[in-house]
């Protein structure tokens, strides 16, 4: 039997959240960056539930999600940045940061 995921909003955490069979395996931070603009700088993830896709079913939600809200995304955080490179997300608007910053930080397919 498959465990079941759900992504929510959570505005009162700015972020994002990944539930398995109701418990938090991770989350997805976001913060307003003015006007329809929304930075993406963090994701992490519960190693226990590692290997499961987590990272991929909540990238997939959130950043749908933020689509059809019609915000604008910079994705700061270097999983985001991956998971967008990797994968269309229909009618997001992406903002990326300079090179330098996205590329730095942790390796592909790695939260930040």
């Amino acid at each position: 039997m498959a465990d079941e995921l759900t992504v929510t909003r959570n505005d009162e955490a700015r972020r994002y959240e990944i539930h398995v069979d109701g418990d938090l395996g991770g989350f997805m931070e976001f913060r307003p960056a003015g006007e329809g603009r929304v930075d993406l700088p963090h994701t992490e993830l519960d190693p226990a539930f590692k290997g499961r896709g987590l990272g991929k079913a909540l990238a997939s939600e959130a950043l749908s999600d933020l689509a059809q809200r019609g915000d604008s995304v910079i994705p700061s955080c270097p999983f985001v940045a991956h998971y967008l490179r990797e994968h269309e997300v229909p009618g997001l608007e992406i903002e990326w940061p300079e090179e330098s910053d996205a590329a730095d930080s942790a390796a592909p397919g790695e939260p930040s």
